[in-house]
């Protein structure tokens, strides 16, 4: 069933919930009013989505199987985005994977992404291209010709502003099969005519680290966990976890597990009735013992005291952090 919306989410936890064809976990990683904007449109086969991010943030994204989502920059601005530590270039795409990939990205923040499902794109690229349709390098960065970029990101824009302007335009059954025919011969012109720019195997050592490292985070969300704790578990070195850290989500392990409590404490907080919560319940729940020092830095980075973030009245829904449930663990060894 074809579909468009625009959507605005002012909780990071409710964001990640209404992306769709993907499992989405999103920690933002400094003090301000978090605000995304997400364009979704649903044609016949392809889905298409545009969002604006406001803070910086870390993000892990898993593709759900049986698509084959790529993504890419939709605004040349100052803002940057990291795909698994690399910096991307506004003529770049990544094609996801079905494991884990890890974003870092800066304030202002302009990305898009389009899917099809695998057997829909095979039928397609076989029509275009005339012969059988190759798994694409997913999990790598891709670099297509100037031209063929262009009319992909052109397209992408221009089918967003129908979305956000002219939404009735898309209920239209020869304008929406018209806008998909054109963006997904855009979009296999780019997966044919391209230089794979990116997919070492200290790519996929680092990403294999890490994933391992959330695995066990996860496993003991509502306890202090030490550094050498967490390299025993992962199984590796000290100096090998804060370096994949410090690539993949730009600080070390401690400041990214504690920023990561701080938000699991929030949300409790923004979940729950304050006459059934005691604050110093949640705030020991999730670690910190040191009351304190945690209402500063709590104030510091959401601008206000666990208190007043429990007496408010907006509706949330519940949310977690947890990493995509269908990836096995058998995709994450280190062989």
């Amino acid at each position: 069933m074809p579909w468009n919306r625009v959507l605005e989410f002012s909780d990071p936890f409710l964001c990640q919930k209404a992306i769709q064809g993907a499992e989405v976990n999103i920690l933002p990683t400094s003090k301000g009013h978090f605000h995304t904007c997400i364009t979704q449109i649903g044609m016949d086969t392809a889905w298409m989505q545009r969002f604006h991010v406001t803070l910086p943030q870390v993000s892990t994204i898993g593709v759900k199987p049986g698509r084959t989502a790529i993504g890419f920059l939709t605004d040349n601005a100052d803002a940057e985005l990291k795909h698994r530590g690399n910096p991307m270039r506004p003529d770049e795409i990544v094609i996801f994977d079905h494991d884990v990939a890890h974003h870092r990205s800066t304030r202002s923040l302009r990305f898009g992404s389009l899917s099809l499902a695998d057997e829909d794109l095979a039928k397609i690229y076989a029509t275009i291209v005339g012969e059988d349709f190759s798994q694409p390098p997913k999990g790598r960065v891709i670099r297509p010709t100037l031209a063929a970029m262009a009319r992909l990101q052109n397209l992408h824009r221009t089918i967003g502003r129908i979305a956000q302007d002219k939404p009735d335009l898309l209920s239209r059954a020869e304008v929406r099969r018209g806008l998909q025919e054109k963006i997904v011969h855009a979009m296999v012109q780019c997966l044919t005519d391209n230089s794979v720019t990116r997919n070492n195997a200290g790519d996929a050592r680092h990403s294999v680290i890490m994933r391992r490292f959330e695995n066990f985070v996860e496993l003991n969300a509502n306890r202090p966990l030490y550094l050498a704790e967490v390299c025993a578990a992962v199984g590796v070195p000290e100096r090998t976890l804060r370096a994949s850290c410090e690539e993949y989500f730009g600080m070390g392990p401690i400041r990214y597990l504690t920023l990561r409590r701080m938000h699991l404490a929030r949300r409790v907080l923004l979940c729950s009735e304050p006459s059934k919560v005691n604050v110093t319940r949640v705030v020991t729940d999730h670690g910190f013992w040191e009351l304190g020092r945690f209402a500063v830095a709590y104030r510091t980075l959401f601008g206000e005291s666990p208190s007043a973030t429990l007496r408010r009245s907006a509706e949330h829904s519940p949310a977690d952090l947890k990493p995509p449930s269908y990836l096995s663990e058998t995709a994450i060894s280190l062989q």
